[in-house]
């Protein structure tokens, strides 16, 4: 399957993350210099995707996005997917008290 979405990850002066999407590589082409293709990407789809000078890519993200990062925001994701996370903690249901059986007549 074709790759229909070429976004571009940047870090705002506020410190949010910016996606901006494009129908093709030309959006990125009018801000970056291309410096060559992909040619070893896993993805078949990403392979001849243009290579950008200051960004990190081609990736791929889902089935149709082909993703570029700047390198700032790679280094912060990377950082933060690769944090160990907390262990989930298991909380135990009380057992139930056992009553005691009442003494029969009989």
């Amino acid at each position: 399957m074709a790759k229909d979405t070429w976004r571009l990850v940047t870090r705002g002066t506020d410190g949010e993350l910016v996606i901006r999407d494009f129908d093709s590589a030309e959006g990125i082409l009018r801000t970056h210099l291309p410096i060559g293709a992909d040619d070893c990407s896993t993805d078949l789809d990403l392979r001849g995707a243009p290579i950008f000078r200051t960004l990190i890519g081609p990736m791929p993200e889902g089935r149709n996005i082909v993703r570029y990062e700047t390198p700032e925001v790679f280094e912060a994701l990377t950082k933060e997917w690769a944090a160990p996370k907390a262990p989930r903690r298991r909380s135990r249901k009380p057992q139930p008290q056992a009553t005691p059986a009442e003494p029969s007549d009989g």
